[in-house]
């Protein structure tokens, strides 16, 4: 038994929070691709909504 009980926590939570690192950059990475695609959405949206409201009023 080398390593004392202080140290065993400390290692373990290290490892949690590179773990919870890690979760967090992934949904970091999530959120900008996401991001990405909003004005596409919108623009796609936006020419939606003036075709049908060019078709109604014609």
């Amino acid at each position: 038994m080398g390593q004392t009980l202080d140290t065993i926590k400390t290692e373990a939570e290290i490892g949690k929070l590179m773990a919870e690192t890690m979760k967090l950059h992934a949904e970091a990475t999530k959120i900008n691709r996401e991001n990405r695609w909003y004005p596409i959405i919108w623009a796609t949206t936006f020419a939606g909504a003036v075709i049908a409201l060019a078709k109604l009023l014609h």
